[in-house]
């Protein structure tokens, strides 16, 4: 239709549509992007600034011991050689100091290692194997340098007086001696960074049979499957008056919490979670003395990183094997040849067949005071793994059957 011209000189509907407005000036466009891009970049920044300053931080929490480093190089000449490779050995010491924040544990004085473990780690990262020394197992302990600058005598005595002697120079020196296996690395916790480790995982489960009541280990349990946080979870891997009274049960207490724990960490998704990954780290980083080789939050992170695949099942822990002392009950010794085949085994980085399942009455059986292993060059030795559960492993035996 054609299109008609009016008396005022306007056109009638039967044009086309007007054209839509001509977009806003280029130079307006630009600035809006100029804004998008410089506030994007002060967001990246200020991440990283905070990010720097948390692995900062968590760097400075981890306190790190030189004097055993300058210890054991004095001593280098009688030290077993290094596996090599990708194996570690790796002792884990946790320090029963009543000082500072741990005095509400006793008073203070002599300080010991309350609990001693021997964490081997073979090169293929295809298993971990936790072996648990007895404070009360009766070794040779080496002349050692004390904190007072004296020097010790050697002889043979408990195990955990090495610690109180000769920090944990002597200790190391002690379980090189013992087994013939360099320790690679070492780690101390202590009391309250434990507990707060605990807490920042959000409490580990444990089972109990009976319940508990311990007034010097700060103890008061319900019999039965229950998650227990800081002060609980350290009384039930420390107390032994109000169990039976023994470092074995103790220990396979110890061997089941820290079971549970791994399992935790791995379930709740914490090395994956940055809310959750930071409190756990800070907790742990406060918690620990470590030696000059992980004393860093990156040498720490790439040795978790290595163990993140291991199955669970494959995660082990056991007690070297030892019955009473022959000349005091209340010690230990070695029991041979199941003791020095272990050790072997670990030095050749060799897996360690470990059997976990407890006897029908959920008892150890013969367990840790077997005398008789099996035939055969290979033992195997009673103990537990990350993936039982905490409900059918409590009360599980540890040795060489």
């Amino acid at each position: 239709m054609d299109a008609h011209v009016t008396d005022t000189g306007t056109t009638t509907a039967d044009e086309a549509p007007a054209p839509a407005p001509a977009p806003p000036p280029a130079p307006r466009r630009r600035r809006w992007l100029r804004w998008v891009a410089l506030g994007t970049s002060v967001l990246v920044l200020a991440a990283t600034g905070v990010g720097w300053a948390l692995y900062q931080k968590l760097n400075g929490n981890i306190r790190t011991d030189r004097d055993t480093a300058e210890e054991l190089a004095r001593h280098e000449n009688e030290r077993p050689a290094a596996a090599g490779g990708e194996v570690q050995n790796i002792l884990l010491l946790g320090s029963d100091s009543r000082d500072g924040a741990n005095a509400e544990y006793g008073r203070g004085g002599t300080e010991r290692a309350d609990t001693t473990i021997l964490l081997h780690l073979p090169a293929d990262r295809s298993d971990a194997t936790a072996v648990s020394l007895p404070r009360d197992l009766m070794v040779d302990i080496p002349g050692c340098s004390r904190p007072d600058g004296g020097t010790t005598r050697p002889q043979f005595a408990q195990f955990n007086w090495a610690f109180e002697y000769g920090g944990a120079a002597c200790t190391i020196r002690t379980v090189e001696r013992l087994t013939g296996i360099r320790v690679d690395h070492h780690l101390i916790v202590d009391f309250s960074g434990f507990k707060e480790l605990v807490d920042a995982l959000g409490g580990v489960e444990v089972c109990l049979r009976e319940e508990v009541h311990d007034q010097d280990a700060h103890l008061d349990l319900d019999a039965g499957r229950q998650t227990l946080y800081g002060a609980d979870a350290l009384g039930f891997v420390r107390a032994r008056k109000s169990f039976d009274g023994s470092d074995t049960q103790r220990i396979e207490r110890q061997q089941q919490f820290l079971g549970s724990l791994v399992k935790k960490t791995r379930s709740n998704g914490v090395l994956l979670n940055p809310a959750k990954l930071y409190p756990v780290l800070n907790a742990a980083t406060s918690a620990l003395t470590a030696d000059t080789g992980l004393d860093s939050l990156r040498e720490l992170y790439d040795l978790v990183r290595s163990l993140r695949e291991i199955p669970e099942e494959q995660v082990r822990f056991l007690t070297v094997p030892r019955r009473p002392y022959a000349q005091d009950g209340n010690r230990d010794e070695l029991v041979q040849p199941a003791a020095d085949r272990l050790f072997t085994l670990l030095r050749d980085d060799l897996p360690v067949p470990v059997d976990d399942e407890p006897d029908a009455d959920g008892s150890a059986g013969e367990g840790a005071d077997d005398t008789s292993p099996s035939p055969g060059p290979t033992p195997t030795y009673r103990g537990t793994t990350a993936a039982r559960d905490v409900c059918t492993q409590e009360g599980a035996g540890n040795g060489a059957n």
